[in-house]
């Protein structure tokens, strides 16, 4: 395979960045979009990539050696504030070809990138510390 992250990017903190741009056209070259965002959300809206590997920030530190060692992988979580150090922690564990995306989903979004929506998931609420489940659609 070749290097999806080559002359791409940005290192802050000895850790590659990559805007959501970016990201999308990592993908496209065979890198791994790695959706850190819990269940709530990934369910409603996804990127619209080949493929994601889900999991979320609440499992991360139990099952992160889930994650393929052999492949480029790309951590985002909802708005690009943890998975930062998250990548630190893999790179310290022997993943050498990891990165994270900035601004996190929310990000990617704004920038028009595609996405995946599923309205029978879709969350309702007046702020985030009170989003719940919406009553399902009648199918």
């Amino acid at each position: 395979m070749l290097n999806p992250f080559e002359n791409t990017g940005t290192i802050r903190h000895n850790i590659l960045t990559l805007t959501p741009r970016e990201t999308a056209g990592a993908v496209q070259k065979g890198a791994l979009y790695v959706d850190l965002r819990e269940t709530d959300f990934y369910d409603y809206k996804i990127p619209d990539v080949p493929e994601i590997f889900l999991l979320p920030l609440s499992v991360f530190k139990k099952e992160w050696y889930k994650l393929p060692r052999n492949r480029y992988l790309i951590l985002a979580d909802s708005s690009g504030l943890k998975s930062r150090k998250l990548v630190s922690f893999l790179k310290e564990n022997g993943f050498d070809k990891a990165a994270q995306m900035a601004g996190g989903f929310l990000e990617w979004e704004r920038d028009g990138l595609p996405v995946r929506e599923d309205i029978n998931e879709r969350l309702t609420g007046a702020c985030a510390c009170q989003l719940k489940p919406r009553d399902r659609l009648k199918k």
